[in-house]
């Protein structure tokens, strides 16, 4: 098996991950309410986070799951770009998804808020009663269930995190530029071709992502955007040539 090369923009954005992973923990410095996305309505929430949550991870495999595929299929895609194209489409992909991911929250979250602000809750008492998760206002009691108050108490509190979202944007540069590449993805036997990868990804997430199940806390609607933005960026390219 032949190993992809290292190339120069994904060394660094590699190393920077390790660094703002181990850091942290060799500090004793907690950054997750500076560096996460938080949703937008929440206090911890800052625009930078856009950016910031990018080079941050939960965990070694969710770090080396994203850098691995990173290595594997953005090779390629660097040498073909250079350095400056393939850095803009990474650090795209990636803020694209977080923007797409505080949308679909937003869709969401606002449906559920509307019942709070015409069962005649003001803003303030609203956050204020999920920043506590929990309330006896009988308003708050005979409008919402359980269920849409546990809804929504999820996307104030919920953060995203890591680069999974600027790798599928990589991911869809890969299928666009080079769509009939094939790789070997397990636990398929056989190779499949890059376009027909993304597409059963997109697809996967899609699915997942709107029938979530229990447990499930990967953000696949970051993984789709980040792969829509991609998209639009890499074709665009091709069409200008």
């Amino acid at each position: 098996m032949v190993f992809p090369k290292l190339t120069s923009t994904i060394k660094h954005i590699v190393l920077i991950n390790l660094i703002m992973f181990i850091t942290p923990t060799l500090l004793n410095l907690d950054l997750t309410n500076i560096t996460n996305l938080h949703y937008p309505l929440n206090p911890m929430f800052g625009m930078w986070q856009y950016f910031t949550s990018i080079f941050m991870h939960g965990s070694w495999g969710h770090l080396i799951f994203n850098m691995l595929g990173l290595w594997m299929f953005g090779s390629s895609v660097e040498q073909f770009l250079g350095k400056t194209k393939f850095l803009f489409l990474y650090l795209s992909a990636g803020i694209g998804a977080g923007l797409i991911f505080t949308l679909i929250d937003y869709i969401q979250f606002q449906q559920i808020y509307t019942i709070f602000t015409e069962a005649g809750l003001l803003k303030s008492e609203i956050i204020t009663i999920l920043e506590k998760g929990s309330t006896n206002d009988p308003r708050v009691i005979q409008s919402i269930t359980q269920e849409q108050f546990n809804q929504i108490g999820l996307i104030y509190n919920k953060v995203l995190l890591g680069a999974s979202g600027a790798v599928f944007g990589i991911f869809s540069a890969s299928a666009v530029f080079f769509p009939n590449s094939k790789t070997l993805v397990f636990p398929i036997p056989f190779p499949i071709p890059m376009k027909v990868l993304i597409i059963s990804l997109v697809l996967s997430d899609l699915f997942l992502g709107t029938f979530s199940l229990p447990g499930d806390n990967i953000a696949r609607f970051a993984h789709v955007g980040g792969a829509i933005i991609g998209f639009i960026i890499s074709w665009y390219w091709t069409k200008k040539k």
